[in-house]
């Protein structure tokens, strides 16, 4: 396939995808961060309905995990001085909860279970592989180092240790983590308040049938699975249509019942794009275009203490702008520190036309080849309507604002979606 030769960075101001008036995507970012203050008030919950929340307090370990030296595997728990002569005698078991409760002497040992206490004197265990057992004795060639297969008390965790930080999100393992130190309740972040509607005459509820003009409202099911993943509690506002007085009421009913308003659609320059005119009469506009694509028209204010992120109406340029910019937001409001995206350089195994002027998120497919090779190649069409490319993408394909047409062979960054 021909590609065109990408046009010279000193001819942006004639290209149409440079927007002198659009922020930069990191610029933007950064205008976010600074109106962003962790919500305050806390509550305590119990261990069980744990997941997706975030920790309010540092958790400090009230004892040693292990809380005591165990076995590492199964055995036979043994002084090692003693084990020159090859063989030993046993005199009783160990088992997980089940310590052996006598005393070792000279040229004796124990039958251990992995977890099992070691037995008060021995400092070493012989597994059980590399032993022959004849009745009640055992033989060996290799005698275990002094601490061999042996773990120690406080080797994963010591006691008052910080083992999980205020800000942490609580995953499954981190609910298992907090089992293992006896946490039956934990201290977290009330959840974020998160207020949603879409906009637009055009738009009818899934379930019900079209009318001429009419498509299903499939935005905000995206972003409502999105808040979901996060953990944030939503106050659906459902579809509003291009209504001056009815946007304008929702606005000021959401910004008085949660901290966070999210919109699709209404944020560009059409004659029934309301969303930025009332927010700069209710509230404040930061800014509301960025130099992306997809996604220009991406609104940010508030109004009051209420944030407001105003999306674009193309479905795919919803989940972009979401994931670039709003949900590391909501983290931030939540109390977490998120985390940096995964980003690295792969081939291209695509052609792909791009002007410079702006990033692009290009969907892309991460593949490895029988040789253990990662390449990317794109989904197909790139359009911002095309939804089913954001269901087949496991990356995105991010083309900088300088960077011009790209042929296959050519190393490329990618970020790795990850949608929670």
């Amino acid at each position: 396939m021909n590609m065109e030769t990408p046009p010279s960075l000193s001819g942006l101001e004639t290209l149409s995808d440079y927007d002198p008036d659009a922020l930069p995507v990191a610029q933007a970012r950064l205008f976010i961060r600074q109106f962003l203050v962790p919500i305050a008030q806390q509550e305590t919950i119990k261990l069980d309905t744990a997941l997706g929340r975030t920790l309010a307090r540092d958790v400090l370990s009230p004892a040693n995990v292990p809380p005591h030296d165990n076995s590492a595997m199964d055995g036979y728990a043994v002084r090692a001085a003693d084990c020159a002569a090859g063989s030993l005698n046993i005199i009783g078991n160990a088992f997980a909860g089940h310590p052996f409760s006598g005393s070792i002497g000279q040229g004796e040992c124990v039958r251990i279970m992995t977890g099992a206490l070691i037995p008060a004197g021995c400092d070493g265990v012989i597994m059980q592989e590399q032993v022959e057992v004849s009745g009640e004795q055992i033989r060996f060639s290799a005698a275990p180092r002094p601490g061999q297969n042996i773990r120690r008390a406080g080797e994963d965790i010591r006691q008052g240790a910080v083992v999980l930080p205020s800000g942490q999100r609580i995953g499954p393992a981190e609910m298992g983590l907090l089992a293992s130190l006896g946490c039956a309740e934990i201290n977290v972040y009330r959840k974020l308040r998160v207020a949603l509607f879409s906009t637009g005459d055009e738009l009818q509820q899934p379930g019900l049938p079209l009318a001429a003009g009419q498509i299903y409202d499939s935005n905000r099911y995206s972003l409502l699975g999105l808040l979901q993943e996060l953990g944030a509690e939503t106050l659906d506002y459902g579809s509003i249509p291009d209504d001056p007085a009815r946007l304008k009421a929702a606005l000021l009913d959401a910004s008085a019942q949660a901290d966070v308003i999210l919109t699709s659609g209404g944020v560009s320059v059409g004659e029934a794009d309301y969303i930025k005119r009332l927010l700069a009469e209710v509230g404040e506009v930061v800014f509301w275009k960025i130099a992306m694509k997809p996604g220009r028209p991406l609104a940010y204010g508030k109004i009051g203490r209420c944030h407001f992120f105003g999306l674009p109406g193309n479905p795919v340029a919803v989940m972009v702008t979401f994931l670039q910019f709003v949900r590391d937001a909501l983290r931030i409001l939540m109390g977490q520190l998120p985390p940096p995206p995964l980003l690295f350089r792969v081939r291209c195994t695509s052609n792909i036309r791009k002007l410079p002027g702006r990033t692009e998120f290009q969907r892309g497919i991460l593949l490895q080849d029988a040789q253990g090779e990662i390449t990317v190649r794109t989904t197909g069409e790139q359009g911002s309507g095309i939804l089913s490319s954001m269901s087949k993408a496991n990356c995105f394909i991010v083309l900088a604002p300088e960077q011009g047409n790209v042929e296959a062979g050519a190393m490329v960054q990618v970020q790795v979606l990850h949608m929670n």
